[in-house]
């Protein structure tokens, strides 16, 4: 593996903001901070992703917009890296007078996952000596709850709601508001620190959630840098990923690593909410929640490239959230514990670039999406022909899901793109046959159910390729449509390819469709009538690569997906949801698990000559 970074240059906000790809993202398994190549940090939700923010300025610039920022008093320019196989972020500033390194850590423990939340950010002096001005801003938490007056006086602890917050610094950050190096009354700090030629000083916002807060000394602090580098150097050098690009697909696991809510074991979907995913603002979603379908994903990616023990963490969550469920069919979102997400409401923060609105929420929580059984029992059978077993609470709740899709899959649905019209969409059939084929094989392998319940959901496998033939194929477009009777495309069919759908013609000639009408070179939009309205989707992009090898066409495989990996490239190797095909600007939430998890399943085909992924 090589250390992720970029080339040394200039930056500039524009309005208070930073472009989306800008951003460096760090975690520690339980929060996800958001770090701009500024040094800034702009967003940070505590005690868990779906918590309101504690630092906010990525959704509304302004006095109030909480932040934690280092920055040099004189002009700079910047060059960034994550540590070789870590999620520990380094940005170091070179100004006319030296050199300086910020180095950021959300730190662990010696048991993993600390009490409390502590972000850390070392600072030292590599060269000459340079002047930084460093702000501290707590948000609002939505509205929800302003900073409350210090605990004690002059120690820079804050009650906010259930929350105790505490700045702590070196001696050596000279104080500036309130004459203490903590933050003022209204919960702002403003500092100086003057660096010189290896000097090392260090800062953290600590913060626990309805529990005390233990003082601890700075130099403790600073350690914990360190050693939460080597756990992540640890995990990532257990993975056993061995084929192309596999610089990137390390990095991939790590950013879905930093995605991994290790209290329940489930993944966001993202670390952001209300990003917009067309280039003049529009379509803001909020997607800090686990989605069946990407946590599934997400399972099956790892478990290919060596990430056992979150594979297992991960399935068990979606095993647990789906169990616990008083849903009829099977919701497409849990929030990080398992529980029903809430409804979207609408925050005063102006957005992004002043794009609002801000969503907390997300309605498509009610939904149906019928692709959702098929994402789980795929899964499902990919765990158990790895040669690992269910218990039998397991099996009885995938027997069930089996069951219930085999009498629902004839509904409309609302599509794995969660549109307003429900229609009987093409790949949400698929979905209900991979479903049932699943099943099928897991109770020949006589991991659930009998022989009897398995003929019959092979049976109704049979039934759904049928009516999917018969119903969804254009002899027009020569290929499959969006929903039945359609004449619109839909980029998610390209999973068919991997998922084994068995009418191989007709798929190779639906991706050559999807790949004439909805991609620009490698990038792909998700369907015909949204092409105009947003960012070419990521995720799709990658199915590409996959529905190019499982056809048979691998060189134009590997072609496309060097040219997909230069389009997406990123100083720090972090994917959002979408890209503008003009400008490679960044659009919608970030890091987007899908795009990431998408990327280590090409590679894979690409390794294997697509064999293993079926």
């Amino acid at each position: 593996m090589t250390q992720t970074g970029g080339s040394r240059r200039t930056l500039t906000r524009d309005d208070g903001y930073l472009p989306i790809e800008d951003y460096g993202v760090i975690s520690d398994g339980r929060t996800i901070a958001l770090v701009g190549a500024d040094a800034g940090i702009d967003w940070w939700c505590v005690p868990a992703p779906d918590a309101p923010p504690l630092l906010d300025r990525l959704l509304g610039d302004g006095p109030h917009a909480g932040r934690f920022s280092i920055e040099p008093t004189d002009d700079w320019t910047v060059e960034r890296a994550y540590r070789d196989g870590s999620n520990v972020l380094e940005t170091t500033f070179t100004t006319a007078h030296g050199r300086v390194r910020i180095t950021d850590s959300l730190n662990s423990g010696h048991a993993g996952r600390l009490p409390r939340s502590e972000l850390a950010r070392r600072v030292e002096g590599l060269e000459g000596h340079v002047e930084l001005r460093i702000e501290l801003c707590l948000g609002a938490r939505f509205g929800e709850t302003p900073p409350r007056g210090p605990v004690v006086p002059n120690d820079g602890a804050f009650r906010l709601g259930d929350l105790v917050v505490q700045l702590r610094t070196s001696d050596d950050c000279a104080a500036g508001i309130g004459g203490h190096p903590g933050p003022a009354d209204d919960g702002r700090s403003s500092l100086r620190l003057r660096t010189s030629p290896g000097s090392r000083s260090t800062l953290a916002l600590l913060v626990t959630d309805g529990q005390p807060l233990m003082d601890t000394p700075i130099a403790t602090i600073d350690a914990r840098i360190d050693r939460s580098d080597r756990q992540w150097k640890d995990w990532s050098a257990d993975l056993s990923y061995d084929g192309p690009h596999a610089d990137r697909v390390v990095r991939s696991a790590l950013a879905l690593k930093l995605l991994l809510f290790s209290p329940t074991g489930a993944i966001a979907a993202a670390a952001t909410t209300s990003l917009p995913e067309t280039p003049g603002g529009g379509k803001h979603w909020d997607y800090r929640y686990a989605w069946v379908r990407d946590v599934a994903y997400s399972v099956k990616a790892l478990l290919r490239i060596g990430g056992t023990e979150e594979a297992q963490a991960g399935f068990a969550w979606l095993v647990d959230a789906i169990d616990g469920d008083d849903d009829a069919l099977l919701r497409p979102f849990f929030t990080l514990r398992g529980d029903e997400p809430p409804a979207a409401t609408a925050d005063s923060l102006p957005g992004y670039r002043g794009h609002g609105p801000v969503v907390i929420g997300n309605d498509a929580r009610d939904q149906l999406q019928l692709g959702c059984f098929g994402d789980v029992l795929e899964t499902a059978e990919l765990f158990c022909r790895r040669g690992n077993h269910l218990d039998a609470r397991t099996a009885r709740v995938l027997e069930r899901l089996a069951e219930t899709c085999a009498g629902a899959w004839r509904q409309p649905d609302s599509g794995m793109w969660e549109l307003e019209d429900e229609r009987q969409y093409t790949m949400s059939k698929i979905g209900c046959w991979l479903a049932l084929r699943r099943a099928a094989d897991l109770a020949e392998a006589g991991q659930i159910a009998d022989t009897a319940a398995g003929e019959r959901w092979a049976a109704e496998a049979e039934a759904v390729a049928a009516w999917v033939d018969e119903h969804c194929w254009s002899t027009e477009r020569e290929a499959y449509v969006e929903f039945a009777g359609a004449d619109t495309l839909d980029a998610a069919l390209l999973l068919a390819t991997r998922f084994g759908f068995p009418r191989p013609d007709r798929l190779d000639r639906t991706r050559a469709a999807v790949q004439a009408e909805l991609a620009t070179g490698p990038l792909v939009h998700r369907l015909s009538r949204t092409r105009h309205e947003e960012g070419a989707f990521l995720a799709c992009s990658f199915w590409l690569v996959e529905a190019l090898v499982f056809g048979g066409h691998f060189d134009a495989a590997q072609r496309t997906m060097d040219e997909l990996l230069a389009a997406t490239s990123h100083d720090l190797g972090l994917m959002s949801e979408m890209v503008a095909p003009a400008t490679g600007a960044f659009l919608g939430n970030l890091p987007q698990g899908l795009s990431h998890l998408a990327m280590i399943h090409a590679a894979l085909a690409l390794r294997d000559g697509g064999e293993e992924g079926r």
